[in-house]
């Protein structure tokens, strides 16, 4: 008997899902719905092509249709999903030829998030871009190039860091909006947020931080001010990154969702519905370091996620549940590399866990290495007052530091404290480090361990 296996969105999730699934199973046949013409293009890797670091666009993908025909499942683009009847076991799918319904045996909800933009006067204008997928990718590169475009406002300093970036690169006058007090004022602790204030000044990117906007000014159908509790600001283009939401609206009253709309289920993703699944940015993933559910809209969790469901979607109890994630993300803003993972102060605080954190700074290599091969490594460490379990990082340096993110990921997800990180070997090279390596050394200053001149 072949089992049916109906999988709505065609992202990370949707991607591993179908694959795992189909690896691990004969008697399946999987159903991929994607609502969108073009087929799992990654956000992520829009960045990379504005500027002019990929192959094509139409390569900013995770897979190409066809990739996944070829292993046996059934890809159906501009198809989507608008309504669930979980008695009957149906879809409703809309698609070129009309609206119909589709059964199914099992159902695994990769819905993920839609981008959020200002309601206010003036939002329909031209030249109000956001940040987020095929489209709009092509919308920002042909503004990119346009010499008619010059001033540029990003509103949101979370991901429009990335934004700001590309068009101050280009040479565009770019003005950053956010109604917070700081940029990334979510993701990083604050020593660690003053260095990316630092590298905007140097790039010459304004910032107004601590500002409402509430609408848009227009001439000839097009943007030209940005209205704000500080005053209008002149701009010819505007990119939003004002945050995303659950792609959830569609299933209320069917599937339980909590008060901002994420779906909610038990520990291996089941919903309130028989044989109905959800993984990815639309619902709450366990975070190791919070010990708690928080949002996760990443690649990582997906992923982690789907293989979980794939491994125990024939389980009517599955003998282990999902372990959870740390959750990292990686910066790259002009010459600084950096990652945050785990939780830092805020998400602590959100949490209800007590915690210290502590900052260092120092030369990756002894210091008979030149200042110009001995650059400047940053660190801030979350951890638990009373454990000393090390909950989150943040490192920010010159130099790429894309394994020590690795490192301090493993160390929360295996939940080491800081006395075991301060004593843990690794290799010395002073092509590479010192005696103590950088990881050690950030322990043990945060244990006031040593003399740190």
């Amino acid at each position: 008997m072949v089992t049916k296996i109906v999988i709505i969105g065609a992202s990370h999730a949707g991607h591993e899902a179908a694959i795992d699934i189909l690896d691990r199973y004969s008697n399946v046949q999987v159903d991929v719905y994607e609502a969108d013409d073009f087929v799992s293009f990654m956000s992520c890797g829009m960045k990379l092509f504005l500027e002019g670091k990929t192959t094509a666009q139409d390569n900013v993908r995770n897979f190409f249709p066809q990739e996944l025909e070829e292993i046996g499942a059934h890809v159906h683009n501009n198809s989507r999903v608008v309504n669930l009847d979980p008695d009957k076991k149906e879809i409703t799918v809309e698609d070129p030829q009309g609206s119909h319904q589709v059964s199914y045996d099992k159902l695994i909800l990769t819905v993920g998030s839609l981008a959020k933009s200002i309601d206010g006067p003036g939002k329909d204008l031209d030249n109000i871009l956001l940040m987020r997928g095929h489209y709009w990718a092509s919308r920002i590169n042909e503004a990119l190039h346009d010499p008619s475009i010059k001033n540029v406002t990003v509103i949101g300093a979370g991901n429009g860091v990335s934004a700001a970036e590309v068009m101050a690169k280009a040479g565009k006058n770019v003005t950053l909006i956010d109604k917070l007090s700081r940029p990334l004022q979510f993701f990083l602790n604050p020593m660690m947020i003053s260095l990316v204030e630092d590298e905007f000044r140097e790039n010459n990117v304004k910032m107004m931080m601590g500002t409402t906007v509430t609408g848009f000014e227009g001439r000839d159908g097009k943007v030209s001010a940005v209205i704000t509790d500080q005053g209008n600001i002149p701009t010819d283009l505007v990119i939003q990154t004002v945050g995303i939401k659950p792609n959830t609206e569609w299933l209320k009253g069917v599937i339980d969702l909590n008060d901002h709309g994420y779906i909610e289920t038990d520990n291996n993703f089941k919903t309130n519905q028989e044989d109905v699944y959800a993984i990815g940015d639309a619902i709450l993933a366990f975070s190791i370091p919070a010990n708690n559910l928080i949002p996760a809209p990443s690649a990582v969790a997906a992923r982690h996620e789907a293989k979980y469901l794939s491994e125990h979607i024939f389980e009517e109890t599955p003998a282990t549940t999902f372990p959870g994630l740390v959750g990292a993300q990686v910066l790259d803003l002009f010459s600084l590399h950096g990652f945050t993972t785990g939780i830092n102060s805020n998400g602590a605080g959100r949490s209800g866990i007590i915690v210290e954190t502590d900052y260092y700074e120092d030369y990756m290599r002894p210091r008979y290495i030149p200042e110009k091969d001995n650059p400047i490594i940053n660190i801030s460490l979350t951890y638990n007052l009373y454990s000393h379990q090390l909950l989150g990082a943040d490192v920010i340096s010159t130099h790429p530091i894309d394994e020590v993110g690795n490192v301090f990921t493993l160390a929360i997800g295996k939940k080491m404290t800081l006395e075991e990180l301060a004593d843990q070997d690794f290799f010395f090279s002073p092509s590479y480090d010192k005696q103590w390596n950088f990881i050690n050394l950030a322990a043990q200053h945060a244990l006031d361990m040593r003399d740190f001149d």
